[in-house]
């Protein structure tokens, strides 16, 4: 009796055990089905599948919004980039060359100074007097001198009468000529104690850029300091010194052999300034074993004194020029590979050779043509044959930008508001509330005294896209963005407040468009931005095809769809 009752239990459990498996398999079936009649999951499937360049919802008539560049001849420069030291083309430390108290300072550090300007001044009493007493000996010593040659003429006259003897004449013409000696070591005396009192000038030895003052006034200062009195770089022209690789090293050699220039660009530490332009004028005698690169130096003229000695700076040496190749924008070129844009407006992807990059284009070898449309933005989304429409690439931008402005303005309304006029704005209907709005917007000085004027609807709808999508998801832009497509439903991006949604005026429709039914209108404000413009972009047909879908399945009726 117990083993047959032990034997029904397990009977009857395993027969709850497939009841409950059944259900379980039943209830998953029944929510795969209710999710696939979904009207949102189903949009979200065809949009996923858009985004992953298959058929999408639609089959293979999706379009892909994407931006292009164009292929041009033109000449592509060689740059090799490098970091370089600036250096000044002469620097001298500015001394005292004789001893003495520095009495005056004529210059301001910093200074831009000419050569022999001055500089500073030394007490020069002690030199004067010095100067003076050799220029006294010196009148002395002319003065014998003088007289000797005097004595000498007399002597030679009595000679001729054979009055004299012949050795005082010549005892006397040695006396002449050893007072012409000690005139002429005076003269030098009186020379080198002129030149001693000029050194009390302290003068620029070229012209340059002063540095800052090493000593003061009533300080000592002699040939023998270690900082001088100031110190002086020659800045224009100025040096840059850098290291390239030796790879490069028997073009340039050829290229200076041959007269022609290599120009330099000097570029601060985020290349986005140009400091300065040069040229190289000189190599190195070797190359570096450690590092395999040769010593380049190059002259700036920096008449705007930008640079300054020891100055790290960007260094970009155009070594060569490759004159009349192809080019096509950097951003084209993906796994060496570029999207051609055909005549009918599917692209086909050709394989290329790519070259040297010189700014934001690219040198490349390879089935392409002057003029060919390659893809510059949207390439993820794209395989061989895919169908495009082109977008303006700055449509984007200018819609951002005009959505900033409008959103700026509303913020100013809303400041200029008075406490009175935010209570009553609380209490009033959608309708008055914007309405009120656009006649405070009016009145407001930054709106020029007049209401700006409604947009067009294509930059309303240029604007729509820039707030509902980033700029840098360009190229999932609506169809209000295409260059080859007038849009036909501009919608405006709801509000974030009560208060925006009533400042927020309602986009016109374009000149001869179809009225856009309400139901249409209210299915597209209940969209997500990312899902509204991806439905916009699509096709007229495959749109219409999509809201007659919708409609149908929200018990909307027949309405006839917007273009």
């Amino acid at each position: 009796m117990p083993a047959r009752q032990t034997g029904r239990l397990r009977w009857t459990h395993a027969v709850l055990l497939v009841a409950l498996l059944g259900a379980v398999g039943g209830g998953a079936w029944w929510w795969q089905q209710r999710q696939a009649a979904s009207p949102p999951d189903a949009a979200k499937a065809g949009s996923a599948g858009r985004a992953a360049g298959g058929p999408g919802r639609f089959g293979a008539g999706n379009v892909q919004p994407v931006s292009v560049g164009t292929v041009q001849r033109g000449d592509v420069r060689v740059v090799v980039q490098a970091i370089g030291t600036m250096s000044a083309r002469a620097t001298a430390v500015v001394r005292a060359r004789v001893s003495g108290e520095l009495v005056a300072l004529r210059f301001q550090e910093g200074d831009e100074v000419r050569a022999g300007q001055l500089l500073a001044e030394i007490d020069p009493r002690s030199y004067q007097a010095a100067l003076a007493q050799a220029e006294g000996v010196l009148r002395r010593d002319q003065a014998l001198l003088r007289n000797a040659q005097l004595d000498l003429k007399r002597y030679q006259e009595l000679q001729e009468r054979d009055a004299i003897a012949g050795q005082q004449v010549d005892a006397q013409a040695s006396l002449v000529r050893q007072l012409e000696g000690t005139v002429a070591a005076d003269q030098a005396q009186v020379d080198a104690a002129r030149l001693q009192l000029g050194y009390t000038k302290v003068v620029a030895p070229f012209a340059g850029r002063l540095g800052l003052r090493q000593a003061d006034l009533g300080n000592v200062v002699g040939p023998t300091d270690a900082n001088g009195i100031v110190s002086i770089n020659q800045v224009r022209p100025i040096d840059a010194s850098f290291a390239v690789p030796e790879v490069h090293l028997p073009q340039m050699r050829k290229r200076l052999a041959a007269g022609d220039e290599l120009p330099v660009e000097l570029w601060d530490r985020d290349f986005r300034q140009l400091l300065g332009r040069g040229r190289v004028v000189a190599l190195d005698n070797a190359v570096d074993v450690a590092t395999g690169t040769v010593k380049v130096k190059a002259a700036v003229a920096n008449e705007d004194r930008a640079l300054y000695p020891n100055q790290f700076v960007n260094v970009r040496l155009q070594v060569n020029r490759l004159e009349s190749v192809l080019t096509v924008p950097a951003t084209a070129v993906q796994n060496q590979s570029v999207y051609v844009v055909q005549d009918d407006n599917t692209v086909t992807q050709r394989r290329l050779r790519v070259g040297v990059t010189d700014g934001d284009r690219v040198s490349v070898e390879g089935d392409l043509r002057e003029g060919d449309r390659v893809v510059t933005d949207g390439i993820d989304r794209l395989r061989e044959g895919t169908k495009v429409a082109v977008i303006d690439s700055g449509a984007a931008t200018r819609a951002d930008q005009a959505a900033q402005e409008q959103a700026a303005r509303r913020r100013a309304v809303m400041a200029s508001l008075s406490p009175e006029e935010r209570a009553r704005l609380e209490k009033m209907t959608p309708e008055e509330r914007r309405a009120f709005l656009r006649a405070k917007a009016a009145q407001a000085p930054a709106a020029g005294a007049s209401a700006p004027a409604a947009p067009t609807a294509s930059a309303a709808s240029g604007a729509a896209a820039g707030a509902s999508a980033p700029r840098a998801q360009a190229a999932d832009a609506p169809q209000a963005l295409r260059r080859d497509a007038a849009p036909k439903v501009p919608v405006d991006a709801p509000p974030t407040s009560a208060a925006e949604s009533s400042a927020a005026p309602a986009l016109p429709l374009a000149e001869g468009a179809r009225p856009v039914p309400p139901q249409v209108r209210a299915l597209l404000e209940q969209m997500p931005p990312d899902e509204r413009a991806r439905v916009l972009a699509l096709p007229a047909e495959e749109r219409r095809a999509y809201f007659r879908e919708r409609l149908q399945q929200q018990g909307g009726g027949a309405a006839t769809p917007a273009r």
